[in-house]
């Protein structure tokens, strides 16, 4: 089951994505963690995305294109992966079906997250993460045992500089200017599906999974 993630920012897409891991078995593939993987391990492409990561500057989608064309030939998916927050444009879709055709492999379904600006604002400008371990908490849906702390290893708890208001309204017009073409995109091949990413994680769990089952995913 190979699958593709989209939706904005608060969609819900990460924490999906670790449920399903681990349900089904399949790596779950986040385009920032192999970039930070590719950088730390000292590999071609990833020092020659650190030169333009160092400056603050975009990576280019040949670069990451290749750094998640690499991640795909590890032995885990064999059986499948989910990606989570790639590719972000048509352009990084057309880079990646040619990755997988040279692979003998494609995408068999491309999940896409409608989520409401109210919902995302809430659950973006709520969320906490840990500065140590990184993970993340909600102040409302997910709160750590002990407010300010997080429970796996003790660190301190902090909001992201762009998870207050004003920055996540900028975040979800940027993504959903970027984004329509990339539904467009998959949806004219056939394998796109919408779901609300408005849902609660349980309920909509529930749904993806009724949506492999009847497709003969799982």
């Amino acid at each position: 089951m190979k699958l593709i993630l989209l939706g904005p920012p608060g969609a819900g897409k990460g924490t999906q994505s670790v449920e399903l891991s681990k349900s089904y078995k399949l790596p779950h593939i986040s385009t920032g963690d192999i970039l930070r993987e590719s950088v730390k391990a000292a590999l071609p492409l990833g020092l020659k995305a650190k030169l333009y990561m160092d400056k603050g500057e975009l990576v280019p989608d040949e670069v990451v294109i290749g750094i998640v064309a690499e991640r795909l030939k590890n032995p885990d998916t064999k059986k499948g992966f989910i990606l989570d927050g790639f590719p972000r444009t048509v352009n990084q879709a057309a880079g990646l079906d040619e990755a997988l055709e040279n692979m003998h492999s494609d995408i068999d379904m491309v999940l896409f997250f409608q989520t409401s600006s109210k919902v995302a604002i809430e659950r973006l400008t709520g969320r906490r993460v840990c500065k140590n371990c990184g993970f993340n908490y909600h102040v409302r849906n997910m709160p750590p045992r002990k407010g300010g702390v997080c429970d796996k290893c003790g660190g301190p708890l902090y909001q992201r500089p762009d998870d207050n208001e004003a920055t996540v309204l900028n975040r979800l017009k940027v993504y959903e200017d970027q984004t329509k073409p990339l539904v467009d995109y998959y949806a004219r091949k056939g394998i796109l599906k919408k779901v609300s990413g408005d849902l609660p994680v349980g309920e909509l769990f529930k749904v993806l999974s009724q949506i492999f089952a009847e497709a003969k995913l799982a």
